[in-house]
């Protein structure tokens, strides 16, 4: 499996406009060839502390945005090629609407499944 991870932070002002996009996007994908899973995901929860994690403490729940909000996609596709394939007429169809969304250029890691 061939996997995206993109990291997104949106300007808090736009959350209802990307999430919107997301699920349009996340649709489109899973039309695509070779495209096994796609997930969105928001930041809600953070850790309180190292020692918590230890502990097995839960995570906190975010009460406030500073600034921007954090998004992940998840993206498993069943080999590079596929993830090419649908690169294109992804960002064809949807990169003006999320370019007017994001406070920076999304941070992106590609890469095959080890387990």
């Amino acid at each position: 499996m061939f996997n995206e991870i993109c990291i997104y932070e949106a300007k808090i002002e736009k959350q209802d406009e990307i999430e919107e996009l997301m699920k349009e996007v996340a649709a489109f994908y899973m039309t695509q060839p070779g495209v096994v899973e796609v997930k969105y995901i928001k930041r809600t929860h953070r850790q309180k502390d190292f020692n918590a994690v230890k502990n097995g403490e839960p995570a906190i729940p975010l009460t406030r945005q500073i600034g921007k909000v954090t998004y992940v996609l998840y993206l498993v596709c069943v080999d590079a090629e596929a993830h090419a394939n649908l690169c294109k007429p992804g960002l064809e169809k949807f990169y003006k609407r999320w370019t007017r969304c994001l406070t920076t250029m999304p941070k992106i890691i590609l890469g095959e499944n080890i387990v």
